[in-house]
């Protein structure tokens, strides 16, 4: 009887635990589309949103929280009962009523609308002494398209360890162009504003999903082929590395730790990610020469009425821009709020063929870069301090690259036998960045002064998606691509 009750008690349990996280998806009641990006609000001014999937998870441990409120840009407001919770949510769709804003038929100035905005700035934001509870997700892609290793001179190397290298080399390569490199980090914490230049970070918990064995950096990609060089060369000897007129290393061998399986260290360097952290804030900030200020510098760009819409059951102006002079890179939209002109959301990418930085050293140093990808997505939220803040700030870059270098091993004998070796990789990467705001407190000098930033943060190393990670934790539901993530054995 007592197994029984041991056994019960254990299910009991088990299932209660397992109630305490719910997961829904947001979808259009008529198209059935997922709908990303929507406010679920957990508290009058707490909460996460949906993921770009339409997805999100509650954490309904807290026995206070009996019902959320779900807003979206373009529908209608929704409240739900906690226990009435599905597992799809459908929203509806809400009718800009223009004749309820406009008594006459004039179409509103874009230029006198962001003139508003400028003028009610410092009324609507507030950049100094916040404290946020954030959660930051980056994800991680290469995409290799071209390889090329291969050893050109080197007469003193017997025959059939030339053919070995080289054919280890062309291995390398299609590994390399076969993986799907991606990884995604996540972390959990506080940060701490003092204002736009100054923040302390504080991370409760960080996880890092990734395929150490696919991490291939360029550096990383190099040392792999340089080791695969130095395997078939006479092990006895050490070898000077110069690439061209520079002089790399000037003693390397296959024994030297450089080349050998590198133990990887479970911690974040925390003032590393405060500086992400902070500059992704920056582009949701207004100070002088800011992202945002520059989108509002007529000057720079050309702002054209587009749309009203409802944003959290008000109307807001949809106002277009795009460049007007060559420096000006941007086009996108801003969404104005038509009751204090506070700007709502932000929406940018490059403007057809506008890049970012930019070298082209090929023919010199057989080095090419571009910044050719650079898209966001900023929302705001207003708190009960009448300011509005951050609640969700997504920002994706990319850039072209091309490595071709000639490298020069040269023995350091009296014989100096050189080894000449030579790699070409071409390709692209992109990293997106996520910073969810679950909720915002103002904050005193003196308790910026007291928090302690740590040096390091360890972070737990995961090889797949585990569900049971971030349970009970208010964070940003994770995509499909990641939950799909595992590494092979």
């Amino acid at each position: 009887m007592k197994q029984v009750i041991t056994l019960i008690t254990i299910c009991l349990c088990y299932f209660s635990s397992f109630s305490q996280n719910i997961t829904a998806r947001l979808i259009d009641k008529n198209t059935r589309k997922p709908i990303p990006y929507a406010t679920i609000k957990t508290g009058d001014y707490s909460g996460i949103i949906s993921n770009e999937e339409g997805y999100f998870t509650l954490n309904t441990e807290d026995d206070d929280l009996k019902t959320i409120t779900i807003s979206c840009l373009g529908y209608q407001s929704k409240t739900v009962n906690i226990e009435n919770l599905n597992s799809i949510i459908e929203l509806e769709e809400a009718i800009n009523q223009l004749n309820e804003v406009f008594i006459s038929n004039k179409k509103p100035n874009a230029d006198s609308i962001i003139a508003k905005v400028k003028a009610k700035i410092d009324d609507n934001y507030n950049t100094s002494l916040n404290k946020y509870n954030i959660f930051h997700r980056t994800t991680d892609y290469i995409d290799f398209k071209s390889l090329d290793f291969e050893i050109e001179k080197a007469s003193h190397v017997k025959k059939k360890n030339l053919e070995d290298a080289n054919s280890s080399l062309s291995a390398l390569s299609k590994k390399i162009r076969e993986s799907d490199i991606k990884h995604f980090t996540d972390f959990k914490g506080e940060l701490y504003c003092l204002n736009k230049d100054s923040s302390k970070l504080v991370v409760n918990k960080a996880t890092k999903l990734i395929d150490y064995k696919n991490d291939f950096s360029v550096e990383e990609i190099q040392n792999k082929a340089q080791s695969i060089v130095l395997k078939y060369l006479d092990t006895t000897k050490t070898y000077k590395l110069k690439t061209g007129i520079f002089k790399i290393e000037d003693s390397l061998s296959l024994n030297d730790d450089e080349f050998k399986e590198k133990k990887q260290k479970n911690e974040f360097n925390l003032k590393h990610l405060n500086n992400k952290t902070k500059e992704l804030l920056r582009t949701a900030q207004f100070y002088k020469n800011s992202f945002l200020n520059k989108l509002l510098d007529t000057d720079l760009y050309e702002h054209t009425f587009y749309d009203v819409i409802y944003n959290y059951g008000e109307l807001n102006y949809i106002i277009t821009f795009s460049p007007r002079k060559g420096k000006a890179k941007y086009t996108g939209k801003l969404f104005v709020s038509d009751n204090d002109y506070a700007i709502t959301r932000v929406e940018y990418g490059y403007y057809k063929n506008k890049h970012g930085e930019k070298l082209n050293l090929k023919l010199i140093l057989g080095i090419k870069y571009i910044a050719n990808v650079s898209e966001g997505l900023l929302l705001f939220e207003k708190n009960n301090d009448n300011k509005y803040h951050p609640k969700y700030l997504k920002q994706t870059t990319g850039s072209y690259f091309y490595v071709n270098r000639d490298l020069k091993f040269i023995e350091n004998s009296s014989s100096r036998n050189k080894i000449g070796f030579s790699f070409k990789i071409e390709g692209d990467n992109r990293n997106k960045e996520e910073l969810l705001f679950t909720e915002n407190n103002t904050l005193t000098l003196k308790d910026f002064t007291a928090i302690k930033q740590n040096d390091v943060v360890p972070f737990k190393l995961l090889n797949k998606f585990e569900k049971t990670t971030w349970e009970n934790e208010q964070t940003l539901e994770p995509s499909q691509e990641m939950k799909a993530f595992k590494v092979e054995e």
